[in-house]
């Protein structure tokens, strides 16, 4: 029961995670350098998981940032 309400309630930031433990052995392997890349993956994954088990929609505000770009440069006026 533990294990289905936890995939449940954080399924997002398993897979995220899941997803980096299967890279970083890879990686693992060829150095220092690579394992802080390795680190990375594991905080990329856990946070885009995080967003999504949390509905907050995406990590940057594309639409956002596409007014803003849009009212910003207007190459055909």
């Amino acid at each position: 029961m533990f294990w289905k309400q936890l995939w449940e309630s954080h399924r997002g930031r398993l897979l995220g995670l899941a997803a980096a433990v299967f890279l970083c052995p890879i990686y693992l392997f060829f150095g220092f350098w690579n394992m802080l890349f390795c680190a990375l993956l594991l905080y990329v994954g856990y946070t885009i998981g995080k967003y999504k088990d949390l509905d907050q929609g995406t990590l940057l505000p594309w639409s956002e940032m596409k007014q803003w770009l849009e009212s910003r440069w207007r190459p055909f006026k």
